[in-house]
């Protein structure tokens, strides 16, 4: 049954199941504060914990927290109590991202997608050749017009074309020496912090060069994974939005996570081709027009079956001292 207050212990698994979300390079650019006079949880974001030269636009620190939204929003609802969210809530205060408050109690709950979002991880490894059902993609296309955006599954003329831009955008990267400076500070040794990305949590390249996968080697120790063979037909999707605002990248985000859990609970395999969404240029590319105006493109997604991969760290939350209204983390 669900509490009829909001205790500290719940509030901590609540930011827990928040934070598990992915987010670029795991820069975890969210912060947390609980408005207890209404049992509010506002989500703001960390732009000390922003890609300046990757995203300067901030595109995708909204899409990371749009997932942590999500998160919240499924873990809310798992306790009982229906999550009444507002993006953007006070223009005012331009940080503060969404707003949930903790409405009245409910009776459904998606305890398929809470499980899903204490396992869900990217892979950044091969996957095999066995095709995703039409079933499973269907669900996932579903998963993501709940959230407002569409999820487009990429025929292999289309695939391949997309992956060519990817690998353009990779090649970008790799040369600019502001974004391979800020991609550097991210990859690191676990150092308590919790944040950025450990070597350990790397994946190979494909020596097909089918999948650019974005290419740490500059960036790690010298004994990294060697190049493997990926799938030679990747099941490519591409997520994306008819406009593209603030509150649209937020949307996206909820979209996107809430595909990437569906896809767990149906045991598939994920993984995150952003590198051409920092591109302006590219991105435009990465859809076309349809019958209702343009689409905006705001994540490539692989998937697939093979192994699950490394999780990466996450901030610890239990240590934090959440009662205090105007605690944030």
């Amino acid at each position: 049954m669900p509490s009829a207050v909001l205790d500290v212990r719940t509030l901590e698994t609540l930011i827990s199941a928040a934070v598990t979300a992915p987010s670029i390079h795991n820069t975890q650019p969210w912060r947390f504060r609980l408005d207890a006079d209404t049992v509010t949880l506002q989500v703001r974001a960390a732009t000390d914990r922003g890609l300046r030269h990757t995203d300067p636009a901030g595109r995708a620190l909204h899409l990371s927290v749009g997932c942590a939204v999500l998160n919240l929003r499924v873990a809310i609802t798992q306790f009982g109590w229906e999550p009444v969210t507002r993006l953007l809530p006070r223009p005012d205060q331009p940080d503060l991202l969404a707003a949930i408050r903790l409405g009245g109690l409910v009776r459904g709950s998606s305890p398929g997608l809470y499980d899903a979002l204490w396992r869900r991880h990217s892979s950044r490894f091969p996957f095999s050749e066995r095709p995703v059902p039409a079933a499973a993609l269907a669900e996932l296309t579903e998963a993501a017009h709940s959230e407002g955006a569409a999820l487009t599954h990429l025929s292999r003329t289309d695939a391949d074309r997309v992956l060519r831009l990817t690998g353009d955008a990779e090649r970008r990267n790799t040369i600019d020496h502001d974004r391979a400076a800020e991609t550097r500070r991210w990859v690191r040794e676990k150092d308590g912090t919790g944040l950025g990305i450990p070597p350990e949590v790397l994946g190979p390249q494909d020596f097909r060069d089918i999948v650019p996968m974005r290419d740490f080697s500059a960036h790690r120790t010298p004994d990294g994974l060697p190049a493997r063979p990926f799938e030679k037909r990747p099941a490519i999707a591409v997520l994306s939005t008819l406009h593209d605002r603030r509150a649209d990248w937020l949307r996206a985000g909820q979209a996107l996570q809430r595909v990437l859990l569906v896809a767990t609970a149906n045991g598939i395999r994920a993984s995150l081709l952003h590198q051409a969404l920092e591109w302006p240029d590219i991105r435009r590319q990465l859809v076309s027009s349809t019958a209702t105006g343009p689409a905006h493109a705001h994540m490539v997604i692989r998937l697939g079956y093979g192994p699950e991969g490394t999780p990466s760290p996450r901030r610890n939350v239990t240590a934090l001292a959440l009662t205090h209204p105007h605690t944030t983390y």
